[in-house]
């Protein structure tokens, strides 16, 4: 009997060894490709909203959004990333466009310009119904990419748009915003930035506010931009899985946008997502230390040559053409969804390229269309394709979902509500 068995078994073990041996021998870019096609990319955070305000003020009746390349560029940054032929290309499914308004602004204004970029958002959206759907929730994701559609929904970047209002905060859900990116670049009167000084070592009494009544919403609490004391007071506090809508890990890149190992630790406890970035500057070292270089060139021209501005370009240009800043290419980005795999683990990994709120992608990966190539070189790594899937839009699936179940657990919760501002007669 324990012959027979034991026979039994390797004649199952053979049976089964073509099929391991042809999945192992399936070529890279074969691997992604399926994956792509089960899961295509949930991307969360592209900045053609901006652009288009940069590069139209959000007059589009004449924007080609089936080929961008030919848009004007007033401020210099090339040709756009977005347009509907490389979007299919990319293999993206779904698609969380930024309604980023800079911090240079008031917030009052900011709070118009908001309001602006979600109109043109929308507007954009509307000419092409056979190619978008706008959606608000993770079903209507999912419906949508059924249909063969790109599902969009929007994400709001910076606090500073909601001008210190839970009342605006609300006013922006009900828009159909989604994830609100808690600062951008600069501190705000109530959370620390990643790149500026801190005043509330995290999150004063009002920050946690926003989370909590986010939480109430089922807006998802982004933690890109932020310092890490406003990291770890989010995750303190929020009840719900956050998101990283476009950051990479800090480990293999020291800039201070990135994710630091100790907040990585906290995710699986969480749920929350880090988006992995795309942008060069925030992925390969060399190319920051090379810009901190140039940094501290720029300044000793600065102070050698005190009132001569044309003595500190000539110098400068000289240091340029002596010093080109090296290439970050797409393996680089793989590096970053590598580590925060090892931290945090596969199921706390999604992308987040940043498309048309850089200069450019990695070298291989320029443009949204370079995302199949970034999975190719994930599965020759030895990333499965139930693996690449989760990291495609599963993870950021399953953390929307989150949010929105603990805001059905938090229905019978009152709106928070705080005093208006400017209520003198």
């Amino acid at each position: 009997m324990t012959r027979l068995l034991a026979r039994s078994a390797l004649t199952l073990a053979a049976l089964a060894l073509p099929a391991a041996l042809t999945a192992q021998s399936r070529p890279p870019e074969k691997v992604a490709e399926a994956a792509l096609r089960a899961a295509p990319v949930f991307d969360g955070h592209n900045d053609v909203p901006w652009a288009l305000r940069e590069r139209y003020r959000n007059v589009i009746a004449g924007f080609d959004f089936n080929d961008s390349t030919k848009a004007p560029d007033p401020g210099g940054e090339g040709p756009m990333h977005t347009d509907i032929r490389r979007l299919k290309q990319g293999r993206v499914g779904a698609q969380f466009w930024s309604v980023y308004v800079p911090m240079t602004l008031s917030e009052p204004q900011a709070v118009v310009a908001v309001m602006e970029q979600i109109d043109v958002t929308k507007r954009l959206l509307a000419r092409h119904p056979d190619v978008f759907a706008l959606v608000t929730t993770a079903d209507g994701v999912e419906a949508a990419m059924k249909r063969g559609r790109i599902a969009s929904i929007m994400g709001m970047e910076g606090g500073n748009s909601i001008g210190e209002s839970l009342a605006v905060l609300r006013q922006t859900y009900d828009l159909g915003v989604r994830y609100l990116t808690l600062t951008h670049n600069k501190t705000l009167s109530w959370a620390d930035a990643a790149t500026d000084a801190p005043k509330h070592e995290g999150l004063n009494d009002f920050g946690r506010q926003v989370v909590r009544e986010m939480n109430r919403l089922g807006m998802l609490v982004d933690l890109s931009h932020v310092s890490e004391a406003t990291m770890m007071d989010a995750l303190d506090e929020s009840r719900a899985p956050v998101i990283f809508s476009h950051s990479g890990a800090r480990a293999v890149n020291g800039h201070a946008r990135n994710v630091p190992d100790a907040v990585l630790r906290r995710l699986p406890a969480n749920g929350g997502v880090v988006m992995v970035v795309g942008l060069p500057g925030f992925l390969g070292e060399e190319l920051r230390q090379h810009a901190a270089g140039r940094a501290g060139e720029q300044a000793r021209q600065e102070s050698l040559w005190r009132g001569q501005p044309a003595a500190v370009t000539q110098a400068m240009a000289a240091w340029d053409a002596a010093n080109p800043p090296p290439k970050v290419g797409l393996s680089v980005w793989a590096d970053h969804i590598d580590h925060i795999r090892k931290v945090a683990g596969i199921d706390h990994i999604g992308i987040g390229g940043d498309y048309d709120g850089m200069p450019s992608g990695p070298v291989g990966a320029e443009d949204v269309a370079g995302y199949p190539a970034l999975f190719a070189e994930l599965a020759r790594r030895g990333y499965t394709q139930a693996e690449l899937e989760k990291i495609a839009n599963r993870n950021i699936m399953r953390a929307l979902r989150g949010a929105e179940a603990t805001a059905a657990r938090m229905k019978a919760m009152p709106p928070i509500e705080t005093p208006a501002v400017g209520t003198g007669g």
